[in-house]
């Protein structure tokens, strides 16, 4: 993403020298060189999941679910939940994992009270053995 260097705002952080080492050790192994970017990075994720607590503004969400689908009437159920709150999701792929184990990969762009209540419905879907989120927002 390029930034425009005229609207940049520069601050300054005090931190304890042992956790800005641990930081860059840990950022710097991954080949990666601009701490700017990283701060900006960490922000963006912390935005995001506090829009995900309030639920005060549109927010992106990847649900990860896994299940089993020799369960009765599961994939049915998985359709009705995603059709009972299809203002909320943009698109869905499925993943056969193996013989009777499915992944499935929706994503969601709502407000985090619509798209949780989505999550609310699937974790009552008997046969799904995990479900994960991931949220981001446009900042």
């Amino acid at each position: 993403m390029q930034i425009d260097s005229s609207k940049l705002a520069r601050f300054s952080v005090t931190v304890p020298e042992n956790l800005l080492n641990e930081f860059e050790s840990s950022y710097y192994s991954e080949n990666r060189e601009n701490r700017s970017e990283a701060i900006r990075n960490l922000m963006r994720g912390y935005i995001s999941n506090e829009r995900w607590k309030t639920g005060n503004k549109k927010i992106f969400a990847t649900v990860t679910i896994v299940y089993d689908h020799h369960i009765p009437e599961l994939t049915g159920k998985l359709t009705e939940a995603q059709h009972d709150c299809g203002e909320i999701i943009l698109c869905s792929t499925h993943v056969h994992i193996n013989h009777s184990t499915c992944l499935e990969c929706i994503i969601t762009k709502g407000f985090s009270d619509e798209i949780q209540k989505f999550i609310a419905a699937l974790k009552n879907i008997r046969g799904i053995k995990s479900i994960n989120v991931n949220v981001s927002s446009e900042i």
